[in-house]
Order: C-alpha cells, then sequence, then structure tokens
C-alpha cells in the first residue's frame, strides 16, 4: 500500500519572526526554513508504518517554490522513498493546496493520505478537512496514534471528553497531532541517500488546477508588547486592581 505524505516548508520555529514595514506580510529574507514540524510528524509516522510492514511505498509531496526541493530531501532523508513538487510562485491558500492535493490523489492513487494538521504559519487547520471533502473520503484528525490493518486505519484522538477511537475504511486522510510521535533524527549517510532519490516536478497547469488566491491579506500587524508585572502587597489591593484597572471581577 502506498502512503502520500504533504509537508509545507514554513519559517523555522526556533525563528522570531518580523513583520514587514509596510504590514503586507512576515520578513522571510535570510530568514532559516525548515519542514513543518506536524508534517515531520506525518512522515516519521508514515516510515513507522513501513517499518511495521503495513505500507510499501512513501511518497511525500510539497506545493511552492523552488527551495521546497530542501523539504522533501529532507522528508526522503526520514525515510519517504520518492518525492514530488507542485511548483509555484503563487500565494498557496488551503483551498488551492487541497485541490493539488486531490489532483495528486487521483495521479497517485494512495492507500492513505498522512497530513500535518496545521502549518505553524499560517495555523489555518484546514488542508486536510478540504481534501477529504474533494476526494470524498474518510478523515480523522488530530491523531494521537496510529494503527493500519485489513485494509482499515484506526485511529485514536483527543478530544474535550477524553480519547476518542475511529476505524476508517482506506483510502481515507489522517492528519497528526504533536504526541503521535517524535520525529528521528536525520544522520548524515541518510541525507546523501535522499540526494538520489527521485524528485519529480510538476506545475498546477498540468494537474489542471487554478490555485489563484481566493483571500486577499489586509494588513499584517505584530501583537501589542505585554506590560510588565506589578507586586501588591496584600490580597485586597490584588483585588481592587482586578476591578478597576483590568476589569476582569
Amino acid at each position: 500500500m502506498k502512503v502520500l505524505v504533504a509537508v509545507k516548508r514554513v519559517v523555522d520555529y526556533n525563528v522570531k519572526v518580523r513583520v514587514k514595514s509596510d504590514g503586507t506580510g512576515v520578513d522571510i529574507a535570510n530568514v532559516k526554513m525548515s519542514m513543518n514540524p506536524f508534517d515531520e510528524i506525518a512522515v516519521e509516522e508514515a516510515v513507522r508504518l513501513k517499518e511495521k510492514g503495513a505500507i510499501t511505498e512513501i511518497v511525500a509531496v510539497s506545493c511552492g517554490v523552488s527551495q521546497c526541493q530542501e523539504t522533501l530531501r529532507t522528508a526522503m532523508a526520514i525515510g519517504a522513498d520518492r518525492a514530488i513538487l507542485v511548483e509555484t510562485s503563487e500565494e498557496l491558500q488551503p483551498l488551492a493546496v487541497a485541490k493539488l492535493l486531490k489532483a495528486l490523489v487521483d495521479k497517485e492513487q494512495p492507500g492513505l493520505i498522512l497530513l500535518g494538521k496545521q502549518a505553524i504559519d499560517d495555523d489555518c487547520n484546514q488542508t486536510g478537512q478540504m481534501l477529504a471533502a474533494l476526494a470524498d473520503l474518510p478523515q480523522a484528525l488530530f491523531a494521537s496514534k496510529v494503527e493500519v490493518a485489513g485494509g482499515k486505519a484506526t485511529v485514536t484522538r483527543e478530544v474535550d471528553g477524553g480519547m476518542e477511537t475511529l476505524s476508517l475504511s482506506l483510502p481515507a486522510v489522517v492528519t497528526t497531532d504533536l504526541r503521535l510521535n517524535e520525529p528521528r533524527y536525520v544522520t548524515l549517510p541518510n541525507i546523501m541517500k535522499a540526494k538520489k532519490k527521485p524528485l519529480e516536478i510538476l506545475t498546477p497547469d498540468a494537474l489542471g488546477v487554478d490555485v489563484k488566491p481566493r483571500l486577499k491579506t489586509l494588513t499584517i500587524a505584530e501583537p501589542p508588547k505585554r506590560s510588565a508585572g506589578i507586586k501588591v502587597p496584600d490580597v485586597a489591593t490584588l483585588v481592587a486592581k482586578l476591578k478597576t484597572e483590568a476589569k476582569v471581577i
């Protein structure tokens, strides 16, 4: 069985992002870029499923600029067998990515599609759900445990009341949560092997997908700086300040 894993190139989570002076977006010039952490978990889970013998091939997919090839090479260093890049300079919004992934699902016919539950740059948490709707596939979101056997996927996920376990007929879409696993360290030999693995480059036009943005960002601003805390001498003063200044009680 084949598994398709979507990965996104984002600003590294250790980097403090800065908003452009004109408020049109985030400044990514000379900024370290990495694989979205949730997608890294998805790749790790696919590799673990392959090691268990549940799947036979892992295809990593990314959509975006040519530099996304670096992200795909990282996915192949973790354990993906091959990669596909849908190259475009357009701003890709969740619906456009879902349509591109739908076209690749039709082309590759995977038995399982794994995605991170959200990207740390836009925090949309939409692509997996949109893909499941477009492809008319069952979905399980925020997975903390995934098991594949007998043509079915059993997914455990956290809900408000505790844990929920779902049984899905394959093919299906699963989005991964932080508690699913801890991605392995990528070794130098695997990085060198990844350079020899096949990487196919396609375009949205070749897949017959219109990726024009449907939403327009008006402005982006940094959150206001938090004021410093103060010490109060007693509970009465604290309550008074909460009433008169913070106005929370």
